[in-house]
Parts: structure tokens; sequence; C-alpha cells
């Protein structure tokens, strides 16, 4: 059954906007084709805050979206072990759309949210964005949407979906 929420949508629109987290967390790009890792990370991140769009993926959808060469994939790592991740799509009018953002449920809580958006943010413009982008659900964590707003994110529309 559908939950109601409301989808917020934010964006920056110069490198000057970002404001920087203070903390640093390695990130790296998954080159690596897996779709069963996909899968699982896609899972274990938004478990909880009801992601299901791609839950039925099948294998195949998820080579063909991780092949896509507009798309990347970054892991963020603490402590040697994977934290989260987030996943970047450049658009059509040099629109980088931060499409997945998330931290591994054990990651939560730890201080890495700034850290990992910070270097989402900065890949997006190192890619050449002219404008970085992304939505947020209120049934995601409580902390994703003054996260967003503390890194510079300006809210420029709101949606609220009924649920069932």
């Amino acid at each position: 059954m559908p939950l109601a929420e409301t989808i917020t949508y934010l964006e920056m629109n110069s490198r000057e906007e970002l404001r920087p987290s203070a903390s640093v967390v390695k990130v790296c790009r998954r080159y690596a084709r897996d779709a069963g890792f996909s899968r699982s990370l896609y899972a274990d991140v938004g478990g909880e805050y009801n992601w299901t769009e791609r839950s039925n993926w099948t294998d195949a959808q998820w080579l063909e979206r991780l092949a896509q060469p507009n798309v990347e994939t970054w892991l963020a790592y603490d402590e040697g072990e994977v934290a989260g991740f987030f996943e970047l799509e450049m658009q059509d009018g040099g629109n980088v759309e931060v499409v997945y953002f998330g931290l591994l449920p054990r990651s939560v809580g730890r201080g890495l949210g700034g850290a990992m958006l910070t270097s989402a943010v900065q890949r997006a413009w190192d890619m050449g964005a002219s404008r970085v982008w992304l939505h947020t659900s209120s049934l995601d964590h409580a902390h994703a949407l003054p996260n967003y707003r503390a890194r510079g994110f300006r809210v420029y529309k709101r949606e609220h979906i009924p649920g069932d």
C-alpha cells in the first residue's frame, strides 16, 4: 500500500553555493558492473525509507543502468567498509541529478552524510554541471532534508502524494 509522502525538490545553480562539510569521507567511483552488489546496496540503504522504484529490477535492467556513460556510482567508505553510496546522472542542459544518496544503516548517525554529500556535489560540478539537483521524500531519513539545505541546496518545488 503506497504511503502518503511529500517530495521536496532542491537545486544548486553554482559551485559557489556549496557549503562543504567540515568532515571528510573517502569516496571511490564504482566501475564494476555487478547487478547483485548494486541491488543489495540499493535495498540495504533504501529499505527503511520505502525505496521501491528499483526493487523488482532484473539483472539486465541493473546492468543496463550501470553501463550508461552519463551515470556514475560512487561508494563512501568508513574504516575500510562501505558506508553508503550516491548515484549521479548527467542530463540534458548541463543538469546533474543526485539520483540516489544514502548511508547503510550501520553508518547512520556517524557524521558521514554531510561529507558524503559534499563529495557528491563536488563531483557533479566536476562533471560539468550547470545545475545540480535532487529530490527527497518525507519518508527518507529525518536528517536528509536538513543535510541538503546545510550544504547549500535550495527548495524549488514541493509535491504531496496522497497514500491509499
